[in-house]
């Protein structure tokens, strides 16, 4: 990666795969912020519609400040990793292709990152189209105020990879992102930069992401539970020193109870291929209790003798 870096200049990564309605909104959010200093690389990962189209021309119309790359299917975490081998700013931002921010937002991230000499500046956000969860404008907690490595564990992820701002090099530092997880790449970042360092919350919602309704009915979100556990895993055993004033009782309680509760969730909300594997799982390696049987058990059997018997038992 590249040692030397442009002071003040804000780069921003955005991966891209066939996002050609609404590839100009995000990449205008980029380059018309208030911010004065900020160039953007999008990396194209082989997209099939018009977005190569697209940005070629809004490479001539932005030029120099947006350089264009390419590679073939990767998946975003390469991409993005790809983009921060050719990063020449001080400072570092994530937007995805089909997501937007304010045009005050790297300014204001960027103020309250210096003004306090924070390592990584947060700020809230917006779901858009979403079916499943609150579409209400959103601002997270203050990390600093209370115990950081708790919280952090706590969570399943402390913010959308596209509402933070970071120094450069506390990523390069860390090697960017482990992309040996299939999910889970920003959350496993975030857990090794901020809890060790110093973060700043800019209480405003600046960054918005959209959600599209895929149509899919069997649900993958028991990998996305599964990854976030095992990243905390990890973490708790690379960073003894960060949470060893939790003792082994409450760690346990954050990353097993959190994992167990992650099935619970999805049970009641009936994503019951979710629940049966996390259930499964949670039966291997613990983290329950004797009550906690009579929900587990049932996900021995197969997945759709589980589904059918949940379903009976529901009156569904």
């Amino acid at each position: 990666m590249i040692k030397s870096f442009e002071p003040g200049l804000i780069s921003v990564i955005m991966p891209c795969f066939n996002a050609e309605p609404y590839l100009r909104e995000a990449v205008d959010s980029v380059l018309n912020q208030t911010y004065p200093s900020v160039e953007l690389t999008v990396v194209d990962d082989g997209s099939t519609d018009g977005s190569v189209d697209i940005l070629q021309r809004l490479a001539t119309q932005y030029s120099p400040r947006l350089n264009l790359l390419h590679q073939d299917r990767l998946g975003p975490y390469p991409a993005r990793n790809l983009g921060l081998q050719h990063a020449q700013g001080e400072f570092v931002a994530f937007l995805d292709a089909d997501d937007w921010w304010s045009l005050d937002c790297l300014e204001k991230l960027r103020s309250a990152l210096v003004n306090s000499n924070a390592v990584l500046a947060y700020c809230g956000w917006q779901n858009v189209g979403a079916v499943d969860r609150s579409n209400d404008p959103y601002v997270p907690p203050d990390y600093e105020k209370g115990d950081k490595a708790e919280q952090f564990l706590r969570a399943a992820a402390p913010w959308p990879i596209h509402a933070v701002l970071t120094r450069r090099e506390a990523i390069t530092a860390l090697r960017g992102f482990d992309t040996r997880w299939p999910t889970c790449m920003d959350y496993d970042l975030w857990l090794r930069i901020a809890v060790a360092n110093h973060i700043v919350l800019v209480p405003e919602v600046m960054a918005f992401y959209r959600h599209k309704v895929s149509g899919q009915i069997t649900s993958k979100q028991w990998v996305q539970a599964e990854n976030s556990w095992q990243v905390k895993q990890k973490f708790v055993h690379n960073y003894p020193e960060l949470v060893a004033h939790l003792g082994s009782g409450k760690l346990r309680q954050l990353i097993d109870g959190g994992f167990l509760k992650r099935g619970y969730q999805a049970y009641w909300r009936r994503d019951l291929v979710t629940s049966r594997h996390v259930f499964r799982k949670v039966l291997r390696h613990g983290g329950w209790k004797l009550p906690d049987l009579k929900y587990l058990l049932p996900a021995l059997l197969p997945e759709r003798a589980y589904v059918k018997l949940v379903q009976t038992l529901s009156g569904r």
